[in-house]
């Protein structure tokens, strides 16, 4: 008879430490749950502050006087600040509610026995542990794109507003002068529209099962390269057929995200994405001519500096292996490796 799932005898000694085992359990998930609670009225408080600030900027007048006017831009950055925040407190608030069912399903577990465990085969779900790895995950991204969004379009369209302000007072007395500053902020917006479209395509990568693996990094390429500075080659020589639906996502977002780094911080003027079958495993390599950096230093700065974290994170996901290489000067190389599995599974090409 099986009794790894059974209860401790009665009347031992380790019935009243499982018994305590359990009350832990539950008062640490209940507790949880409390703060868990407090947390999200706190997030709905903050969002009720949000709103009140663009309400209180839009009842402020255009253009009075430069004290309404500087009231307006301190307004306006707080809510930026405000919004970037709320990204990040609703990813912290999924990590919670997550803890929160992680502590219930192990006081069920000790409670009920092996009936009691949970099954992310029959409940569809991931394991707790990398549930929790995928939200980190998708914090990590959210809190990046908060950063970007802030520091590009909502920062580019607070400007566009005080440009409009100006253009507003000049437009009957300085036609010409309303004019050019016209020209210039249809510029900007165009700029800008192009960016948030990038912001976009990264929240909704481009479908596999509509372009398929290598026209997903194709089409990121191709937004990449639009850039007339840098040159992107694809030299695909690796079979996509061979990868499962959850590796070749991973494959697409380590390569976009390598590409954007070589778009805004390499200073490269050519870039190469290729894959192919070394060793048996299954290989992607990111790599451009760019000025480089000192792997060391970027180590001090953070595992996130220019999304290397996310990277890892993503390869760690499905048990692949991610290297970068990079000297001060000499370029850098960005390798993922896909081990095959089973051994011969994957044939060189």
């Amino acid at each position: 008879m099986d009794t790894a799932g059974a209860s401790p005898t009665p009347g031992t000694p380790f019935e009243s430490l499982y018994a305590e085992a359990k009350q832990l359990l539950a008062y640490s998930a209940n507790q949880l749950r409390v703060v868990t609670e407090q947390f999200r009225e706190a997030h709905r408080r903050v969002l009720d502050e949000w709103h009140g600030m663009r309400d209180r900027l839009t009842e402020l007048p255009v253009g009075r006087d430069a004290a309404t006017d500087r009231e307006r831009a301190a307004l306006a950055g707080r809510i930026d600040l405000l919004t970037a925040a709320l990204g990040g407190h609703q990813g912290t608030q999924e990590k919670l509610e997550l803890a929160v069912h992680t502590l219930e399903s192990a006081w069920l577990f000790l409670e009920r026995g092996e009936a009691a465990e949970p099954s992310t085969a029959e409940e569809g779900r991931l394991p707790a542990a990398l549930q929790m790895r995928v939200l980190q995950s998708e914090e990590a991204e959210r809190s990046r794109l908060a950063r970007e969004v802030h520091d590009g379009p909502a920062q580019a369209l607070s400007n566009a507003i005080f440009q409009v302000d100006y253009i507003e007072r000049v437009l009957d007395t300085d036609s010409a002068a309303a004019r050019t500053e016209l020209r210039y902020l249809r510029d900007r917006l165009r700029r800008e529209l192009a960016d948030v479209r990038t912001f976009i395509s990264q929240l909704r990568p481009p479908q596999l099962d509509r372009l398929g693996l290598e026209g997903a990094v194709r089409d990121v390429a191709e937004g990449i390269a639009n850039a007339p500075e840098l040159t992107v080659d694809l030299d695909f020589q690796a079979p996509p057929g061979s990868l499962g639906e959850a590796e070749q996502l991973a494959v697409l977002q380590v390569a976009r995200e390598a590409l954007q780094n070589v778009h805004k911080h390499a200073h490269a003027t050519r870039a190469t994405v290729a894959t192919r079958i070394a060793d048996g495993d299954w290989r992607l390599e990111v790599r451009d001519d760019g000025r480089g950096f000192d792997p060391g230093a970027l180590a001090d700065r953070g595992r996130r500096s220019f999304g290397v974290g996310l990277m890892r994170e993503r390869a760690e996901l499905i048990g692949a292996r991610l290297e970068i290489e990079s000297n001060l000067g000499g370029g850098t190389r960005v390798r993922l490796t896909i081990p095959s599995g089973e051994g011969g599974e994957r044939e060189d090409a």
